[in-house]
């Protein structure tokens, strides 16, 4: 295994596992020219999947996972939305590919971001990174013959504009089934359930474009999508969103269970062909 800066924009890690973690939303920077339109809402990044790759970073090593991960902020551009600017959640309370409001609804930049900007962005930064998060893929495949791709998420437990009441601690998502074998599903649906957490199985994040996108199990690639709810690892979820190692220690030992689990369930399907 070894570790590189594939490019100034993307971190990826390369492993020697058939796992590959995509983290899409741990990102902060900004660059100076979209900050200077984005206003003090914006710069506090309230929506940060804030130490997610903190969190996983243990595991990744335990598990010689491949990593690849955005130091880009999701308002810069959100690499886990559709492209087309088709919204995930037809009729649902949602961001955009460039966001216009947080997730609470409050409007981020000064002025109103044009088909230029979004364009322009997309090339600079949500091509970039899906560009690397395919040729792990591929390079994972080739070696294993599928790969097993888990979409790392986290959000704060209560967010009343995109859902009731307090989230679950772990959601765990399949695009309703679409995105992995069944076998796969079935593997994490079994460790979230016995685990001692509050769970729940394509709820109201069920997958984002990177699951839907990627996940292609007729060809051995699953995807699998966890949303996690912060209160669950982070001391609290405010500034300076800080990791409670107490916190984090325990729920590692759940999303191990679940990676091991989806691993093993993958290759038991390789092992049947």
């Amino acid at each position: 295994m070894t570790e590189t800066q594939a490019s100034p924009q993307i971190y990826t890690r390369l492993g020697d596992s058939p796992l590959v973690l995509s983290m899409p939303h741990s990102g902060t920077h900004i660059p100076p020219d979209i900050d200077e339109n984005m206003n003090a809402r914006g710069r506090e990044q309230t929506d940060c999947d804030w130490r997610v790759e903190a969190l996983y970073a243990p595991l990744a090593e335990a598990l010689d996972a491949s990593v690849v991960m955005t130091p880009f902020s999701r308002y810069v551009i959100d690499v886990n939305r559709d492209p087309s600017g088709v919204s995930l959640y037809p009729g649902q309370a949602t961001t955009g590919l460039v966001p216009e409001t947080d997730f609470d609804g409050a409007p981020l930049w000064r002025t109103d971001i044009t088909s230029d900007d979004i364009e322009d962005r997309k090339s600079k930064y949500f091509n970039p990174y899906h560009d690397h998060l395919q040729a792990t893929i591929e390079r994972v495949q080739a070696r294993h013959g599928f790969a097993v791709l888990y979409d790392c998420h986290s959000i704060r437990s209560r967010v009343p504009r995109l859902f009731d009441g307090e989230l679950p601690v772990l959601n765990l998502g399949t695009y309703g089934g679409r995105s992995c074998a069944p076998e796969i599903e079935a593997a994490a649906r079994q460790v979230v359930e016995t685990a001692p957490f509050s769970h729940v199985v394509n709820g109201r994040f069920q997958g984002g474009w990177i699951t839907r996108h990627y996940g292609d199990p007729d060809n051995h690639v699953h995807a699998v999508q966890m949303e996690l709810a912060q209160s669950a690892y982070l001391a609290e979820e405010a500034p300076p969103w800080m990791l409670d190692p107490a916190k984090a220690d325990r729920l590692r030992q759940t999303l191990g269970a679940v990676l091991r689990a989806i691993v093993h369930a993958a290759q038991g399907l390789s092992h049947a062909r």
